[in-house]
């Protein structure tokens, strides 16, 4: 069953939309270049009132490891997200330093890219196109060449959830911009996403 994760929340609101709909993951911003940052502080509020059964990625670019680990030390995360030029020595640094499971993204431009994400010492990895949160979707066709799986991001909204989840069957759906309205998160679209995402599933076609 492919599973579902909202990134990028940050209101109140936007907990209680997803602990209406139960996605297996939320994301936590802590890039302060993104529009969608929190602080720890703001993270640790809305991880009181975020369902127990919803696991909360904390994601970051090229952040210090020891930062990670102070805000991993919190105890508001259940995995970590690392969306910038992180490397494997990277890695096995931030795993001396914390025991959470680590995604490692990967922007897709080709199959070199694809390979680079199979071989990753990651607990997971990330498809996304660019440098994410931009709603732009990769070529779909580089797919096949995932040996593992994969969270799939870039581009995902209502309409192509379906597709996804039929042709490829990822381990989740990652999706921040397509269920934003005017730069916020949009109940409704974040409730037709998942119900895209559970019918595609359901229907049994492959």
């Amino acid at each position: 069953m492919t599973k579902i994760k909202f990134c990028g929340l940050s209101r109140p609101c936007d907990i209680e939309a997803a602990n209406g709909l139960m996605p297996e993951y939320i994301g936590f911003v802590f890039a302060p270049a993104s529009k969608r940052y929190v602080t720890p502080e703001r993270a640790k509020e809305l991880k009181a009132l975020l369902s127990s059964q919803i696991s909360a990625v904390g994601v970051f670019v090229n952040e210090r490891p020891e930062r990670i680990a102070g805000i991993a030390e919190m105890g508001i995360l259940e995995l970590i997200q690392l969306h910038g030029a992180e490397d494997e020595a990277y890695i096995r640094r931030l795993r001396t330093l914390t025991d959470l499971p680590v995604i490692r993204a990967f922007s897709i431009a080709g199959e070199r890219d694809v390979e680079a994400a199979n071989e990753s010492s990651a607990d997971y990895v990330l498809l996304d196109a660019g440098k994410g949160g931009t709603g732009t979707r990769f070529d779909w066709s580089l797919l096949p060449g995932m040996r593992r799986p994969c969270f799939l991001a870039g581009g995902l909204d209502t309409d192509n959830a379906a597709e996804a989840v039929r042709r490829f069957h990822p381990y989740a759906l990652d999706i921040s911009s397509g269920i934003e309205t005017d730069g916020v998160k949009d109940p409704g679209k974040m409730a037709a996403f998942a119900a895209a995402v559970r019918k595609a599933e359901g229907s049994g076609t492959g």
